[in-house]
């Protein structure tokens, strides 16, 4: 199997200055933050539960140890894996191991906080308690609901993790070992070429640039090793716009048309026929066939059970996902202000990314501690979004926006963000990944 080689190694070595100022900078895409000046302490008794000890909860809990004195903080979760889930797509490109993303969930949690290795599994916001799987009942002053999201494989007819590596199929999403088969899968095709089909779904997702990243890594790959001519790639999006952010979604078009990338637009994933190599997709003139040697599926993406059915969902927005409804600058429950929701879950138009939960993390913090403190907290989120989007291996653009599609560039005249540029891709390959453990930490 061969391996793409990037060419950062031996370009890092000869970094000019600017680029690497501009390097050291990067944790503008994750670190900068809305509040650089100490925080005072308050003493209090109160309680607060966070559901989740992924890249929200962990965050936050580390924030909130430094700012509370005398609090009672608790997190839920039962994974002892915590993941770094940016550099899924590098896996399932064959540019890292499986065991890059992977770490202790117990290494990143503070002291002083208590840790229940169990699912949540009941959420009442009258009583304000959560029961878990072991049968805890906890109570709480204040809940903050971040567990993610769940990734719906069961919704898409004939399709099963088990089949990721196997008969051409990828899944990079569902977790390392699976990017890891997904690469074994996607390699194959890389080398023997064939007709490649790479979906997007149509309920709101995690980083929805994750799909057009691994389209470009595998159609660059198939390239680098001259299969060129022998390939056909197929990106089946959901809708007519290839990306949410107008601008983005003109570039991308541009770039798909430079590449020879075919849009099959208004196509969702609806059946997967293994044996016969046949991707079935619903579309406005009903259902479609596409035959594939490659397929990367990525499914639909809903709120946990346990939120769903909690009454802490929007009734009228979202209503087959059941993001929680909170208030799209303070993240604040709408009918629960003892409630907030952070990351995937938050129902918010914008924000399933690593860098949008930087963002969010000290709006939640600002707003709970004002509460336990009798005040109104002030910080407010804008729908910060941060995108390193790879269009090939050693190129990416720096796309952030807000939420009104407005391009929010971190090094406006350093770093144009629609410009595919080397220093963009170190910064994904090499600058993220610290700052999102800083950002864990609650240092940055």
């Amino acid at each position: 199997m061969k391996y793409p080689q990037a060419t950062t190694s031996r370009e890092a070595l000869t970094l000019n200055r600017r680029q690497f100022i501009t390097l050291s900078a990067a944790g503008a895409l994750l670190g900068a933050s809305a509040h650089t000046a100490p925080a005072q302490t308050v003493k209090t008794s109160a309680s607060i539960v966070i559901i989740g000890a992924g890249a929200a909860g962990t965050s936050l809990a580390n924030r909130l140890v430094r700012r509370l004195d005398g609090a009672k903080i608790t997190i839920i979760d039962p994974s002892e894996r915590h993941l770094y889930q940016p550099g899924l797509s590098l896996v399932a490109a064959g540019l890292k191991p499986a065991d890059y993303v992977v770490s202790s969930t117990a290494h990143w949690l503070p002291d002083g906080i208590d840790w229940i290795a169990e699912t949540a599994t009941g959420i009442d916001p009258e009583a304000r308690t959560v029961t878990t799987s072991g049968g805890q009942t906890v109570r709480y002053d204040f809940l903050v609901v971040a567990p993610g999201l769940v990734l719906d494989h069961d919704a898409i007819e004939g399709f099963s993790l088990d089949m990721v590596g196997e008969n051409g199929i990828g899944a990079l999403y569902a977790g390392p070992d699976y990017a890891a088969r997904t690469w074994a899968a996607a390699s194959k095709f890389t080398e023997e070429g064939g007709v490649g089909v790479f979906t997007r779904p149509a309920t709101e997702m995690k980083c929805a640039g994750a799909p057009l990243k691994h389209t470009f890594l595998i159609d660059d790959i198939a390239k680098t090793n001259g299969n060129a001519g022998k390939t056909e790639i197929i990106y089946a999006n959901n809708s007519q716009a290839l990306f949410g952010v107008p601008i983005v979604a003109e570039k991308v078009r541009m770039l798909f048309q430079d590449r020879g990338i075919a849009p099959a637009l208004s196509h969702v994933l609806k059946r997967v026929d293994a044996g016969r190599r046949i991707a079935t997709f619903d579309t406005p003139e009903g259902e479609k066939e596409l035959g594939y040697d490659y397929l990367h599926v990525i499914p639909p993406q809903r709120a946990p059970d346990v939120v769903r059915q909690s009454g802490l969902s929007w009734a009228d927005k979202w209503t087959d996902q059941g993001w929680v409804e909170v208030d799209m600058q303070t993240l604040r429950h709408l009918r629960y202000p003892d409630v907030f929701a952070l990351g995937d879950v938050a129902g918010v138009p914008k924000g399933k990314t690593a860098a949008s939960v930087k963002w969010q993390v000290p709006v939640v913090e600002d707003h709970l501690v004002a509460a336990i403190a009798g005040s109104e907290g002030t910080a407010s989120y804008n729908g910060y979004t941060s995108c390193p989007m790879i269009t090939r291996v050693g190129r990416a653009m720096l796309v952030e926006f807000d939420y009104q599609n407005n391009l929010v560039p971190s090094f406006p005249g350093i770093i144009a963000p629609l410009e595919e540029l080397w220093i963009s891709w170190l910064m994904k390959e090499l600058a993220l990944k610290p700052t999102y453990n800083a950002m864990l930490r609650g240092e940055a």
